[in-house]
């Protein structure tokens, strides 16, 4: 969620730094800071809340020539948005930002508060800067005291720390968290949480691994393992397709990224369809030799589309399969067999509760997926194999095409396993890839939709809360619609299987409790408007999604009458995305940046 920069070199230090916070802004902020190490003087600038109000203090400050600079935005784990507690921070001549937990950092603390040390802020980060201050006293070299310092931190970090003992040095840490050192065509040194604020400025990059850590000076590059044992630094080449961030004429980034879903989806499905098949290169057909179970294991909105694909993969490959949701399996001291295959699902590849099962299945021995969003994440690199839903970059907070392209690949890859369990006959499999490539159609969002859905929404922004219910895929899309109104507008809303109402929920049933029924044409529609007029006799207010009209909602969201339930799936998904849009705007909320939320959840 934090993000991290760093840049070693002579072009404009504090451009390149603010420019490259201003490329992390999608992972989720509430504060940012820089520091500039330069001719022996730190010049530091922190602000609360938006990255405009750090450009704005940091306005007048124009550092020319070499320099050293490292900067961070900030969503607080310890302590509460300030700038006292905003990275970086202070020993008494260094600086350090710092993205993941140091899960021993209290007893730390305790131990340097003890030697005399005053701590500014609340933070954990605080920590190593005054821990590498203390072993640089006794060591003979800054590089020794830094080494010393990462040797007694535990839990997941990567650091940055700049130090006027050494003012033409970055010393820098990988432990469980991203982190990318880059190189541009001079040869000056870049550092980022992600690809996004390289892409323009470095021709190669190298994307560290867990242990390692060294330093960059101007005409060395100093890269160790783990174990202390040097590395030959080994850069890759960078793309230089960065998808552009301009909104495109779309008021948020969140609408924008709605209208791509065509667009995104078809680039999911490019090359993975023939008449006949479902093609993944990236996959080795063994990968399914010897599985007897499917287990599923993700957060939020890769959660809901594990539990979609729990019912295709059943349904299509005939495959038991399990649903974990990754914050749990990590403590339920869980039976992990080896004819089970281990399927890790995140948009980032970094969330941090999700990459900590995939390393619990691998050490059981377990074969290892990921469905994942960016090459090159921590997750990718650690799966025996990977599928990449190419969704391109999300900046809005809350997900929409990401959760779009995983239910898209998961379709795919429950004909791709249903091939080769031959489950399926050859024109089921043909009729179903003729389904899928009516995708793109399915979530163009029709003439008069959104201004219906905008029109209709004034009716939704009060009341004690809102029921989404479905039947069978349309469970987990009313999960995750409810999820998606809760991001952004701030109102109480539960997701529920249509046939649970009966079993408690209907309680609450009365005219300022609003409920969103999907109603799709080809699958239980019956018994799910059986369900939807149980709510309506208790007086609920309904609004009903569907092809279909349905004579007892206050409401109607007409689909259209798709042949497949599948089509209708994803229709309803972007009817809910732009329900959820409209009413936290009209209720006046920051759509991309909803409050106490991250894009990239990387600490527990």
């Amino acid at each position: 969620m934090c993000g991290i920069v760093g840049y070693i070199g002579s072009k404009k230090t504090k451009e390149i730094l603010l420019d490259g916070l201003g490329e992390l802004e999608y992972r989720g902020y509430d504060s940012a800071g820089i520091a500039v190490l330069q001719n022996n003087n730190f010049s530091v600038y922190k602000a609360v809340g938006k990255l405009v109000n750090l450009q704005e203090k940091a306005h007048d400050f124009e550092p020319k020539g070499f320099a050293v600079g490292i900067g961070h935005t900030r969503w607080a784990t310890h302590g509460k948005p300030t700038e006292l507690n905003a990275h970086p921070h202070l020993g008494e001549s260094s600086y350090v930002v710092h993205n993941g937990i140091i899960e021993n950092y209290a007893q730390l603390k305790r131990e340097l508060q003890n030697e005399g040390v005053n701590f500014l802020s609340q933070t954990d980060t605080e920590v190593i800067v005054w821990l590498f201050e203390k072993e640089l006293r006794g060591s003979a070299s800054a590089f020794e005291a830094f080494s010393k310092t990462i040797s007694q931190l535990h839990g997941a970090f990567a650091v940055l720390l700049v130090t006027k003992s050494e003012d033409e040095t970055i010393f820098f840490a990988k432990q469980g968290s991203p982190m990318i050192l880059g190189r541009d065509e001079e040869g000056e040194k870049h550092f980022a949480s992600s690809d996004t604020p390289l892409i323009g400025k470095c021709s190669e990059v190298i994307y560290l691994e867990d242990g390692d850590f060294g330093f960059v000076k101007p005409n060395e590059i100093m890269l160790l393992d783990k174990g202390g044992n040097k590395k030959i630094p080994h850069f890759s080449k960078l793309s230089t397709n960065k998808l552009s961030a301009q909104k495109n004429g779309y008021r948020f980034f969140m609408e924008k990224e709605i209208y791509e879903q065509s667009d995104v989806i078809t680039d999911t499905l490019l090359g993975r369809l023939s008449d006949s098949e479902i093609i993944f290169e990236e996959l080795d057909p063994t990968l399914f030799d010897g599985i007897n179970e499917i287990k599923l294991c993700a957060c939020g909105t890769s959660y809901h589309s594990a539990l979609t694909a729990s019912y295709l993969i059943e349904r299509y490959a005939k495959t038991r399969v399990s649903v974990e949701i990754a914050s749990e399996f990590r403590y339920k001291e869980p039976l992990l067999c080896k004819d089970t295959l281990f399927v890790a699902i995140s948009q980032s590849g970094e969330t941090a509760d999700t990459l900590e099962t995939l390393k619990m299945a691998k050490v059981a021995g377990l074969k290892t997926l990921v469905i994942c969003n960016v090459d090159n994440s921590s997750m990718v690199r650690l799966a025996d194999a990977s599928i990449l839903t190419r969704a391109g970059i999300e900046k809005g907070v809350a997900s929409t095409k990401a959760f779009a392209t995983q239910v898209a690949v998961f379709w795919m890859l429950s004909l791709y396993i249903a091939k080769l369990k031959n489950s399926l006959t050859c024109k089921q499999i043909e009729d179903q890839i003729a389904l899928l490539r009516e995708i793109p159609r399915a979530v163009e969002i029709p003439n008069g939709l959104h201004e219906k859905i905008t029109r209709l929404s004034k009716r939704y922004l009060h009341g004690h809360g809102f029921f989404f219910i479905g039947r069978d895929v349309f469970f987990p899309l009313a999960l995750e619609g409810a999820l998606k109104l809760k991001e952004i507008s701030y109102l109480h809303a539960e997701g529920y299987p249509s046939g649970e109402m009966k079993h408690g929920p209907i309680a609450l049933a009365d005219p300022e409790l609003f409920t969103i029924a999907l109603l799709p044409q080809h699958i239980l529609y019956e018994k799910s408007k059986s369900n939807v007029e149980e709510l309506s006799a208790r007086d609920s207010t309904i609004c009903a999604i569907s092809p279909i009209e349905f004579d007892k909602a206050d409401d109607y969201i007409q689909t259209s009458s798709a042949h497949h339930y599948m089509i209708e799936f994803f229709e309803m998904m972007v009817v809910l995305q732009l329900l959820s849009l409209e009413i936290a705007v009209r209720l006046g909320n920051d759509v991309d940046m909803p409050r106490n939320l991250a894009k990239s959840v990387t600490v527990e």
